[in-house]
């Protein structure tokens, strides 16, 4: 794998409202410099490149050509990664790319296999894995500290406005946004769960569009799950609901159970026969300020990046390099970044035939490096 001395040159594909947040998160980071973009809007390049004083490119080619340039971050339409990750991969360039990794498995691969052929790193930005009560969930999973898992309960419900769709053509569409409320809004928390929860032996869903206008993918969806653990689970996700509200994983264990609403952690340990006397749980709670993309305060909001900060993108971006400067996989890779694909994917196809699906016909689950 490619690997260098001194600040990683960094260039960003597309100038949009989310390439903001990664070129601030740079800009934040040990080990790299952001020192170009790439976009075919005139306006969006110049105003981008002004704001963080960088060179800008109207042509690919050119922009991968520069010699100042060791990794290129993909910030355009999901359906766009595969076209724009090859020829970055085909320059010796590594790849860095805003979720998800592309809009079905076959086309995942297909980045991945040539990045491994070119010999440079793949990852995908779950940035939500570097939220501090997030891994601390993880952990007192990971420990045994709710027991055995039996139960997960995972809701993204959230609400986008008709402007929203109507403001950028590619979303909610089949070829560039691989679909809607599930693999845009919600596989930041499918990330989640699977990484935390483990992998997914079958899910069943059933998906509609129940509240938006001119859109192919849905904006609402439901699933049962069955772990590969022998844990059932339900997962909901939309773009409808008002008022917004925050995110919500929860595992039930043998003797507790863990909730992370919002970003704030609550795990409750003990034996409880009554439902109304939790007296003899132990609260060891640890709250975080809610925050991240896609939650919008009130129910006429369009801006999906509404109080978005970029602290837990910076801490993935230090990671990235970090592991890439000790010759590792970076987290989240390529490989890892498909366990959430495949399962929305698989979502996707049982909603469509009306039949269980097993993510692992997609891609087998490949375990954090």
């Amino acid at each position: 794998m490619k690997q260098k001395t001194g600040l990683y040159k960094l260039g960003i594909v597309g100038c949009g409202n989310i390439s903001r947040v990664h070129a601030n998160a740079i800009r934040t980071s040990e080990k790299i410099e952001l020192v170009s973009a790439f976009s075919r809007s005139d306006d969006r390049r110049t105003a981008f490149c002004d704001e963080f004083g960088i060179t800008g490119y109207s042509d690919y080619g050119e922009f991968l050509r520069s010699d100042d340039l060791d990794a290129v971050v993909l910030c355009t339409p999901n359906g766009t990664h595969l076209d724009f990750g090859l020829a970055a991969a085909g320059a010796g360039k590594h790849l860095i790319i805003e979720k998800p990794l592309e809009v079905s498995v076959e086309r995942g691969k297909k980045l991945l296999q040539h990045c491994r052929s070119q010999g440079v790193h793949l990852a995908v930005i779950y940035q939500n894995r570097f939220i501090e009560n997030v891994r601390k969930m993880k952990k007192a999973v990971d420990d045994g500290l709710i027991g055995r898992p039996v139960m997960v309960r995972v809701a993204v419900k959230w609400y986008r406005d008709q402007e929203y769709y109507r403001s950028a053509p590619w979303r909610g569409s089949l070829e560039l946004d691989g679909g809607g409320a599930l693999i845009n809004q919600s596989i930041h928390t499918v990330d989640l769960m699977l990484w935390i929860a483990g992998p997914v032996a079958s899910v069943q869903a059933f998906k509609g569009t129940l509240t938006h206008e001119g859109i192919e993918g849905e904006d609402n969806l439901v699933a049962s799950m069955q772990f590969k653990n022998g844990a059932l689970g339900v997962l909901e996700a939309s773009t409808s609901i008002v008022p917004s509200q925050d995110r919500i994983i929860e595992i039930n264990g043998t003797t507790g159970t863990a909730i992370l609403n919002g970003d704030s952690l609550r795990i409750l340990s003990g034996n409880n026969d009554d439902s109304t006397d939790t007296s003899n749980m132990a609260d060891m709670s640890d709250a975080g300020k809610q925050g991240g993309a896609g939650n919008p305060g009130g129910a006429g909001s369009s801006s999906p990046l509404q109080g978005l900060t970029f602290d837990h993108h910076s801490a993935q971006y230090r990671a990235i390099f970090n592991h890439i400067d000790e010759g590792l996989q970076p987290p989240v890779s390529g490989e890892e970044s498909l366990n959430s694909l495949a399962f929305v994917q698989a979502a996707y196809l049982s909603a469509d035939r009306q039949t269980a699906i097993s993510p692992d016909e997609l891609f087998p689950f490949h375990a954090q490096g």
